[in-house]
């Protein structure tokens, strides 16, 4: 984490050419730090069609708990990089709407409420990535995966980690910003109705997100998910801390390990991700160009 940081801080003085060296430094860094996993059938030819930090994009994969904003902030990322937004849920819902073999295993495995293998959540992340490479695709960004020590070590002899961004929100935010979470039964678009608005005390601060309201041709269509009971997301809540530490740690040890704490709603969070990102330049080019 010192090393990211170190790295983070000389990219923030030097520029677009300065941050650049500095991620292809931190991957550099990273694999030397990188201890061997177990071997997976596929793994040598992905190995073998590795490129080098200074001929790809940035290869980066977003941590957080359900509910956190990983896929926003994911996905905002993905389109000022230039970059696929990869969440390995959608990689399972499109095999899924397939016809292939590989379909009926998931549906069997979906239906009886089982956790589909880490082989095949790694074999359909392989595949999608050498689509994207065939495709003249560069880097990426993970979305929520690896979620165990297990798929990490995997994840580790497919393709190479730049750096892990490990978004972090105080649990009871979390559970309020979750309980607003509203579906609209007609388009299918995302709402939250809660506004948060947690004054700072015993040393946190305070943190502010508005809601994000419907149209009108919405409101009287708005459901809310099943599983969003506040005893069923702090249950959630509990298994992914459990789950994740390990996680963390892999990825501490490695020096990949950036940790971000949200400010509040997007409009207090996005900028000042981008500036421990050292990724300002990039908007405001792209802003100007748009």
């Amino acid at each position: 984490m010192a090393a990211v940081q170190r790295l983070l801080r000389a990219a923030a003085s030097g520029g677009a050419q300065t941050a650049a060296a500095a991620r292809r430094r931190m991957t550099s860094l990273a694999q030397e730090q990188a201890p061997p996993a177990a071997g997976f059938p596929f793994a040598a030819e992905e190995r073998m069609r590795r490129r080098p930090a200074a001929e790809r994009n940035v290869q980066w994969v977003f941590l957080g708990c359900p509910g956190v904003g990983k896929g926003t902030y994911a996905s905002r990322l993905s389109r000022l990089l230039g970059v696929p937004h990869i969440a390995t849920g959608d990689l399972v819902r499109d095999e899924l709407a397939s016809t292939g073999p590989l379909a009926v295993q998931l549906a069997e495995i979906v239906n009886q409420g089982k956790l589909v293998s880490d082989e095949i959540i790694i074999n359909l992340l392989s595949k999608r990535l050498k689509k994207g490479e065939d495709q003249g695709e560069s880097g990426f960004i993970l979305d929520g995966f690896p979620r165990t020590v297990k798929q990490a070590e995997i994840l580790d002899e497919v393709t190479d980690i730049d750096m892990v961004v490990n978004l972090k929100l105080r649990e009871d935010v979390l559970v309020e910003k979750c309980l607003g979470r509203r579906i609209c039964s007609q388009c299918g678009k995302n709402f939250n109705l809660a506004c948060i608005d947690v004054k700072g005390e015993n040393g946190l601060p305070p943190i502010y997100m508005a809601p994000l309201l419907p149209p009108n041709n919405c409101m009287s269509k708005l459901i809310t998910r099943a599983d969003d009971t506040e005893e069923v997301v702090r249950n959630r809540l509990r298994i992914y801390n459990d789950m994740s530490q390990p996680v963390e740690g892999f990825y501490r040890n490695q020096g990949k390990l950036l940790e971000f704490d949200l400010p509040g709603g997007i409009p207090e969070s996005w900028p000042k991700l981008l500036h421990v990102l050292n990724l300002e330049d990039q908007e405001e080019m792209k802003l100007a160009a748009a």
